[in-house]
């Protein structure tokens, strides 16, 4: 099944970085939330390619699915994760496909054309990059821990989502290394799977964002919850992804969503 994924992506990507290189239709899906013809195209093309791979399952993609299914089987598709950054030729953007089967994922591929890294993943059979095996981080200091965070398209709100980004912001920020945002979570959890970061949160996140990223970072050895320190499932309002050392000491600091 994974080669015949991988394959799939490998070739989506040619639409991804031909979109990439080129002047883009731009549409706004919200105030600051994009979308290119590009976006429309990857997904397309993958929704044929991978029920072709997998007729049992539901696929749900950011351009077309409904986000609230909890289908048994589902495949969860982000055409172009980080497209922002797609739009602005800023390299962090990528294709995340993650296969959930009775809520557990047993699959997951992240591939960003733009820099040639391709992260896969199986249920008990580790984590890879370009085929070499990759294992989170050893930081267990807060202090010397390097995270990433990202900002929901909610912040125009000024409501819940924007007071716990700066709460958590403030109250992190100090004992930490140094906080990044590359603008793109699939790519943010994949770093953290391969040891580039030692963590990542953020909120109000979709299950195509997170459904490959979760499983790349329990195959290379870390840990993944929401802010109350359970076990993570789709749609909670708060992710956070460690490589399991500084996961308790990260939980401490973070803001409660339900209180700001």
């Amino acid at each position: 099944m994974l080669d015949q994924l991988t394959a799939a992506l490998l070739d989506a990507g040619r639409i991804f970085q031909e979109g990439f290189e080129t002047v883009k239709e731009v549409r706004h899906k919200g105030t600051v939330d994009l979308v290119t013809e590009y976006d429309v195209a990857v997904e397309e093309f993958l929704k044929k390619r991978i029920s072709a791979i997998l007729p049992e399952h539901t696929i749900v993609g950011e351009e077309s699915g409904d986000e609230h299914t909890r289908a048994q089987k589902a495949v969860y598709i982000d055409p172009i994760d980080g497209t922002t950054n797609f739009v602005h030729k800023i390299p962090f953007c990528a294709i995340s496909v993650g296969v959930w089967d009775k809520g557990i994922p047993v699959a997951a591929l992240v591939y960003n054309p733009v820099l040639n890294e391709l992260f896969a993943a199986e249920r008990g059979k580790g984590a890879r990059c370009n085929g070499l095996a990759i294992h989170v981080s050893k930081t267990s200091d807060l202090q010397q821990s390097l995270l990433a965070t990202g900002f929901p398209y909610t912040k125009v709100e000024k409501g819940r989502d924007f007071r716990w980004v700066v709460r958590t912001l403030e109250n992190l920020l100090p004992y930490t290394q140094d906080i990044r945002r590359f603008g793109a979570a699939s790519i943010d959890l994949c770093y953290v799977a391969n040891g580039i970061l030692d963590g990542f949160y953020e909120c109000n996140l979709k299950p195509w964002d997170v459904a490959a990223g979760i499983l790349l970072i329990e195959e290379a050895g870390g840990r993944v919850t929401n802010h109350r320190g359970e076990t993570y499932r789709l749609g909670d309002p708060v992710i956070v992804a460690t490589n399991g050392k500084n996961h308790d000491k990260l939980l401490e600091k973070m803001a409660d969503y339900e209180e700001v």
